[in-house]
């Protein structure tokens, strides 16, 4: 161990007594349909980059995003990882338009998923109130959706998710697993599907912001703005939107000057406890009960709607006796 002040601030990868010492690691060339990577110092920043789409989830999404976290978590000069999204918002769901307006075509843009649980004509047949529905079908592809995002709870370093715009429907499923929440004071944070066609799949609602608090927006399918998600707990800090970029830089900062190992105890620490609590069973019902959500009679009438209409006009028409329905 050098003598120089303050060793411990030396990275990973830095001083003659790393492991890591000539080990350079080979450069990943990996691509990305959904997202962008790169590092910055210490900081892996993980981008959405699907914003003509409000960085809408696809059968993509979470297997880049399990990637890109994988990729930071091996890394030794990483030490933090930042989420956010390109564009007016982090992430407005999934691209439900897949499911709801097309019932027999699949994702041309997608990965090639044919033939599996997630191919998109597949799940239409299973949905098709005329025919039987099998559940498990259904868990199966939702759980891998849970799954990816879920890379983000269980990563070995910490992720901070920074919110901008909008961050709703499945957007949340994402946020809410990650280690911290910064937003701006003005994004819109909720899960609107909850008043008819779904359930939020992850289940964290009330792991972060307990009983009450999660159930006043879920029996609703209210949304919170940055500024009472930072109120509530939800968010660790709400800041003006044109502060927002220069703020989490600074948090991100902070804990990137940490030594890896010290963030790796405190997070697999605190995890612990977090776990206890019973997210994975929160996760395991509400992916069910998701997918019951879709097959209700008020669901189906739902998807019938978007597909006579189109989902856009078939929201608005969910939301406007609630006074929040976005205009086209």
């Amino acid at each position: 161990m050098t003598d120089a002040p303050a060793p411990w601030r030396e990275g990973w990868d830095e001083g003659a007594d790393s492991p890591f010492t000539g080990r350079t690691p080979q450069q990943d060339s990996q691509t990305f349909r959904t997202l962008t990577y790169e590092v910055d110092g210490r900081i892996a920043r993980i981008t959405f980059d699907r914003p003509e789409h409000g960085n809408a989830i696809t059968a993509d999404t979470p297997v880049e995003l399990a990637a890109a976290v994988e990729r930071a978590d091996l890394d030794p000069r990483v030490h933090v990882m930042l989420l956010s999204g390109r564009g007016k918002g982090f992430c407005g769901g999934y691209d439900l338009s897949i499911y709801a307006e097309n019932l027999d075509r699949g994702d041309s843009g997608s990965a090639d998923t044919t033939g599996t649980v997630l191919d998109p004509v597949v799940q239409a047949r299973n949905h098709d109130p005329s025919g039987q529905w099998d559940p498990m079908i259904d868990y199966a592809m939702m759980s891998r959706f849970n799954r990816g995002f879920a890379s983000l709870l269980h990563a070995n370093k910490p992720v901070v998710a920074k919110l901008h715009g909008f961050a709703v429907a499945g957007g949340t499923d994402i946020a809410l697993y990650a280690d911290q929440i910064i937003c701006a004071d003005d994004t819109r944070i909720g899960y609107p599907p909850t008043r008819v066609w779904g359930v939020p799949a992850a289940g964290m609602w009330a792991h972060r912001l307990g009983d009450q608090r999660a159930k006043r927006l879920l029996l609703t399918g209210d949304c919170l703005t940055g500024a009472q998600a930072a109120q509530w707990g939800l968010a660790v800090e709400s800041v003006p939107a044109d502060r927002l970029d220069a703020r989490t830089e600074e948090l991100v900062a902070r804990i990137a000057r940490m030594p890896i190992n010290q963030l790796m105890m405190v997070k697999l620490a605190l995890n612990s406890a977090l776990i206890s609590s019973g997210v994975h069973t929160s996760t395991m019902i509400s992916t069910v009960f998701d997918g019951v959500a879709r097959h209700t009679r008020e669901g189906f009438a739902f998807q019938t709607r978007a597909a006579t209409v189109g989902f856009r006009q078939a929201v608005q028409e969910r939301d406007e006796p609630f006074g929040d329905a976005k205009r086209r």
